[in-house]
């Protein structure tokens, strides 16, 4: 059996699990596929795929190109990038693996005090001999808007809430009272845009979702506002986010998703002071890699012996 760990950036996926434990011939990608014929062409001949979250898309014309496989292990609980359907109908066995929310939530954190210190301007200028560049904005009494009240989004606002911020939310099915179970206040998504000084997404990527946050939300936003993604890059309107940057309509965006994934190096995002850009790492910690790379080796195994488990639906 020929196994394939891809899109493993760090080269660390060996290092978390006992795949010699496998009765496997084991390759690992460290690099993006530029394309669909790329991913066709370096993956033809193997087994089992072990897919890093939506790294590498699989819609239906590629899986029916891939075929000698078998099984396909995607980390995580589910995985947008993968036609489960097709899959099914041409006898590959979609798997999944446990997962941890909580790092992302802490990721939240750190990029919205990175934007509110002005921490990126400050670390350049130490490293560069200087001293300080910026005056920050402290959150205590400020108003914490949440697009999306589920786990994740409840995790943050609790810190939000801890740091003596207001709690606001608004989602599709967002009700009072649910929110009031988590000390949050809801209201209209006009209100929530308008009132939040930090606005941060917890939305899971639909057709209701992508390109939710779009040119009239962020010009409803105050000037100094800051908008914080960890969530998935096409929920917010690229266009209109890089045009409300470069003209000011808000103070600052820290993203850690992107619609094109790896962010190209020539992105006008990563041209604009008034960023805080992290590259996907919001579940990128050892805890969550163990978890991942353990389970992916358990779903292996279970195939082989011919009882294939935490089969996604």
């Amino acid at each position: 059996m020929k196994v394939a760990i891809l899109d493993d950036y760090q080269n660390v996926a060996l290092s978390f699990a006992d795949w010699d434990s496998l009765d496997a011939e084991i390759e690992v990608f460290t690099e993006p596929f530029a394309d669909a014929d790329e991913v066709v062409k370096r993956l033809a001949g193997f087994d089992v795929l072990v897919a890093m979250r939506e790294r590498t898309r699989f819609p239906a014309e590629l899986l029916a190109r891939l075929t000698a496989l078998k099984l396909l292990v995607s980390t995580g609980a589910r995985n947008a990038a993968i036609d489960v359907d097709a899959a099914r109908k041409l006898g590959i066995v979609v798997s999944t693996t446990g997962y941890i929310g909580y790092p992302t939530a802490e990721l939240t954190w750190a990029l919205i005090l990175a934007a509110a210190r002005n921490l990126p301007a400050e670390v350049r200028s130490m490293r560069d001999g200087g001293w300080q560049v910026g005056v920050g904005t402290g959150l205590n009494g400020k108003t914490l808007g949440l697009l999306g009240l589920g786990r994740l989004g409840a995790q943050v606002a609790r810190i939000g809430q801890a740091f003596g911020m207001e709690t606001v939310a608004w989602s599709q099915n967002l009700t009072p009272e649910k929110a009031a179970e988590h000390g949050v206040t809801a209201m209209s998504k006009e209100d929530l845009f308008a009132r939040a000084d930090v606005l941060s997404i917890h939305l899971v990527l639909g057709d209701r979702s992508r390109g939710l946050v779009g040119a009239a939300e962020l010009a409803a936003m105050k000037p100094t506002a800051i908008l914080v993604n960890t969530s998935r890059g096409p929920i917010v309107d690229e266009d209109a986010l890089v045009d409300a940057l470069r003209r000011k309509k808000i103070a600052c965006a820290a993203l850690d998703v992107y619609d094109t994934e790896p962010l190209p190096a020539d992105h006008p995002l990563r041209a604009l002071g008034n960023t805080v850009l992290t590259p996907h790492v919001g579940y990128v910690t050892r805890e969550v890699y163990e978890i991942f790379y353990r389970d992916a080796v358990e779903d292996i195994a279970a195939f082989q012996s011919g009882n294939p488990i935490r089969v996604m639906e």
